[in-house]
Order: C-alpha cells, then sequence, then structure tokens
C-alpha cells in the first residue's frame, strides 16, 4: 500500500521542466518593451514630423532645392542631439529614483539575506539604461528624418517636391505606427491614425505660417 502510494505522487522530471520553459513565452509581459518601444517611436515620429515640417516651411518661400536639403540635414544633427540628451537626462533621472527606492526597501524589510540578494538582483535586470536609451533615440529620429530629405533629393519641380515629401511622410508615418502597435500588441488602426494625423497637422501649420510670414516681406 505505501509503495502503490509513493507511485501516485511521484512527478516526471522531464514533465516539470517543460512546464517551466513553457511559461515564458505564454507570460510574457509586453509592457517590458515599453521603454524601448517609448524611445524607438517617440525618436522616429519627431524625426519624420520635425524634418518634414521644416523643409515645408522652407519650401514654402523657398524653391531652391538645396535650400531644403540643407534645413533638412540641420534639423536632422540638431534633432538627434537633442533627443538623445533629453532621453538621457529623463531616464537617468527615472534611474535614480528607482534605485533610491530599491536602498530603501532594503533597508526597511526584514527579509532573509538569500531572499534579498535574489529580489535585488531581479530589480538591477529591470533597471532602465540611460545610454541605451539616448542611443535609441537618437538612432531612430535620424531614420525617421531622413526619409523627407531623401524623397527631396532628387526631384526638381518645386511642387511636385513638396507633393513628394508628403506622400513619403505619410507612409514613413503609418509604417512606424503600425509597427509599434503591433510590438505593443495595441490597437493597429487608432495608433496608425493617431500619428499621420498629427503629421498633417504639424506640416500644414508649418507650411502655412511660414507662408504667411513670407509674404509680409521677409521671402528672400
Amino acid at each position: 500500500m505505501a509503495a502503490q502510494n509513493h507511485v501516485q505522487i511521484a512527478i516526471p522530471k522531464e514533465h516539470d521542466n517543460q512546464n517551466q520553459n513553457q511559461v515564458p513565452e505564454e507570460d510574457f509581459d509586453y509592457s517590458q518593451r515599453a521603454q524601448w518601444l517609448r524611445a524607438a517611436v517617440l525618436g522616429a515620429n519627431d524625426g519624420l514630423v520635425s524634418t518634414a515640417s521644416l523643409m515645408m516651411g522652407v519650401g514654402a518661400v523657398q524653391k531652391n532645392v538645396n535650400a531644403m536639403i540643407l534645413t533638412g540635414f540641420a534639423g536632422l544633427f540638431a534633432g538627434a542631439c537633442s533627443m538623445a540628451i533629453g532621453e538621457f537626462v529623463s531616464v537617468y533621472s527615472q534611474l535614480d529614483i528607482e534605485l533610491a527606492q530599491m536602498k530603501r526597501d532594503k533597508t526597511t524589510e526584514g527579509q532573509n539575506q538569500e531572499h534579498q540578494q535574489q529580489q535585488e538582483e531581479g530589480n538591477k535586470e529591470q533597471l532602465p539604461n540611460p545610454f541605451q536609451a539616448a542611443v535609441a533615440s537618437a538612432i531612430a529620429f535620424s531614420l525617421g528624418a531622413i526619409v523627407p530629405i531623401l524623397a527631396a533629393a532628387f526631384i526638381a519641380n518645386h511642387k511636385v517636391r513638396l507633393a513628394v515629401i508628403v506622400a513619403a511622410v505619410s507612409l514613413a508615418l503609418l509604417a512606424f505606427g503600425g509597427i509599434g502597435a503591433f510590438l505593443g500588441r495595441s490597437p493597429m488602426l487608432k495608433s496608425c491614425a493617431r500619428v499621420l494625423i498629427g503629421g498633417w497637422m504639424a506640416m500644414a501649420i508649418t507650411f502655412g505660417l511660414t507662408k504667411l510670414i513670407g509674404s509680409t516681406g521677409m521671402e528672400t
């Protein structure tokens, strides 16, 4: 009878290992991607919209393609540096706050030493990295900013050039919005519409206001 009970409670190790391997795949937390998604999507969208808006603004008063391209590159360099610095400062501040909280938890919790070490190791793995966030943001901004520059580089006709910039930026915004929604498991249509409409508004406002200022006599 005792031997029979022993057989009933025995659990195969292979089956137990298979269950342990399956858990991370089923319970994957997509919120862990939030830091990278935020930096990448924000950087790419800013690169697209701000650089294209600058070029559209210059194009409202200047038909010279060289002036538009130089403006685009200036916006790319300035924006990439600004995004990197801003992301670095922001994430570093978040890191300081989380490290301070970990120190407070360490002094207040009455756990055993082994449990504390395991918890600290797990928390450190999830801490944000300011350098990675800054680099990711700068690269994403540059990739976005290069789209309107390339769209304008090989078109001589001024009106066609402006139309191609708008079309290229619109397609890129849809692509970035869709990628961000797919990786973050958020609604695809809503994400794409939000970034597309925002980009159109930024380009239209910049073009219109620059055209208005140029019509007052500041056009060269």
